[in-house]
């Protein structure tokens, strides 16, 4: 009798685990919904998109009310993990349409569609994405966790940077070292010289970019690459008027004038190259100034010394970056000004496109003195994009907000400012409006009139 309770109890055991493993199991695939639905996460219109194109995230097969965290990951090409997270509960009927679906809280909150993207943030402070291979994607993991932090559904988003069509060529022309983008079709295409800030070398995004809404790009190296000076310290404007001709003569790109596109320490480099070049018609400086920061130009015997700035005037902050906002000499002050460019001698339209809350030099400032300047002088071929609340790193829409980085000038991390939410609404404006501003700038019969 007792070998018989003993092994009936046994039996009872045994089928009381079975019954709790399988109701568990059952919890687990359905993530507590209580139903046998299959919880899906979509992007649209297709997992494949242009790294600036946004895109709809939408979940399906919740239960009612659910609450769940949405999760993005995406790992660089240095190895380095960027993450973002939103909390958000289905509707009455188990979906979440993040178009119109608000975030709880999280990386961000409130409806914002693209917001997994823009808030994705370093696992290791002060690094900043960047993309160097052009011909590769980036690769963003959506996934969706449900209250038991419990993975529910996956899928991926391609967001690319080279369009359908788009050809790449390395140029070795002479001295010049860079990159030309060139749109599908025959052509000829509005022509753009497009160079980015101190430290990155030869980046090709924006210029790929670029290309595919239709410009003749040339992403143009200026300092550290290939043989190429070693630093910032002279310039020989020489150099970028052997790229203008190089671009003008290419049987692809619309003369007869082209345009420059150049972001932060190229800003002034960009002035100055519609300040006496002819052939330069339209200029845009992204967070740029108006004066030739710590370089010296040269130009046939003409010399523009550089702009300095002071390292004591640098202060630490609590995040462990530095504030470098006060650093810059103010170019409109005493013998500074003989730094400034020339932007009065412009023939081309300028445009300025200024964060407002770049702590990484007063951009504002600069973009105010150089509409003095102008209007000083008569002039009235400016336009002014100005973004509250946005910060130095202004790149193409979707580009996470970097909050702080390394600065290869100063040696140290540094705060560029802005506000993440704000500061993607600048990009996704600014993107538009540049492209707007070249289009319209680059007509054939207007730069005619302007030479």
């Amino acid at each position: 009798m007792f070998k018989f309770s003993r092994k009936l109890s046994e039996v009872l055991l045994q089928w009381n685990f079975k019954i709790i493993h399988k109701a568990l199991q059952r919890k687990r695939r359905q993530g507590n919904m209580g139903t046998s639905h299959t919880v899906t996460v979509s992007i649209l219109p297709g997992a494949r998109c242009m790294f600036d194109e946004p895109v709809q995230v939408k979940v399906n097969g919740l239960s009612p009310k659910q609450e769940v965290t949405l999760k993005a990951t995406l790992t660089d090409e240095t190895g380095e993990t960027y993450r973002s997270f939103a909390y958000y509960k289905a509707d009455e009927n188990g979906e979440l349409d993040l178009n119109c679906s608000a975030a709880k809280g999280g990386s961000y909150s409130g409806v914002k569609p693209m917001g997994l993207f823009w808030s994705l943030a370093p696992q290791t402070p002060f690094k900043r994405l960047m993309k160097k291979n052009v011909l590769s994607p980036y690769y963003v993991s959506i996934e969706v966790y449900n209250k038991a932090d419990l993975p529910l559904a996956k899928c991926i988003n391609e967001r690319w940077f080279i369009g359908e069509g788009v050809t790449r060529t390395l140029v070795r022309e002479g001295q010049i070292r860079a990159t030309l983008f060139l749109p599908p079709g025959s052509g000829p295409f509005p022509g753009i010289i497009e160079m980015y800030g101190v430290g990155a070398h030869l980046l090709e995004h924006r210029a790929c970019l670029l290309a595919r809404h239709g410009f003749a790009t040339l992403a143009l190296a200026y300092y550290g690459y290939e043989d190429l000076p070693t630093n910032i310290n002279e310039f020989h404007l020489e150099y970028f008027e052997d790229a203008v001709k190089y671009l003008l003569n290419h049987p692809k790109v619309k003369g007869p004038g082209i345009g420059v596109l150049g972001f932060s320490k190229s800003g002034d480099i960009a002035l100055a190259m519609a300040s006496f070049f002819p052939e330069i018609c339209a200029a845009a400086s992204i967070n740029g100034c108006i004066a030739s920061i710590t370089s010296v130009l040269h130009y046939k015997g003409m010399t523009i010394p550089a702009l300095q700035y002071e390292t004591s005037r640098i202060r630490p902050t609590a995040s462990g970056a530095y504030d470098i906002l006060e650093a810059v000499d103010n170019p409109m002050e005493g013998t500074n000004q003989a730094s400034l460019i020339p932007i009065e001698k412009a023939h081309g339209h300028l445009l300025f496109v200024v964060g407002e809350d770049d702590r990484n030099w007063k951009s504002s400032f600069y973009a105010s003195e150089a509409i003095k300047l102008l209007e000083k002088h008569g002039k009235k071929n400016y336009t002014i994009l100005s973004y509250p609340m946005a910060g130095h790193y202004l790149e193409p829409p979707y580009f996470p907000w970097c909050a702080a980085s390394f600065h290869v000038v100063y040696g140290l991390p540094v705060l560029w400012g802005g506000d993440p939410w704000m500061h993607n609404a600048a990009q996704e404006d600014a993107w538009r409006k540049i492209q707007a501003f070249f289009q319209k700038h680059l007509n054939g019969e207007k730069i005619r009139n302007q030479l």
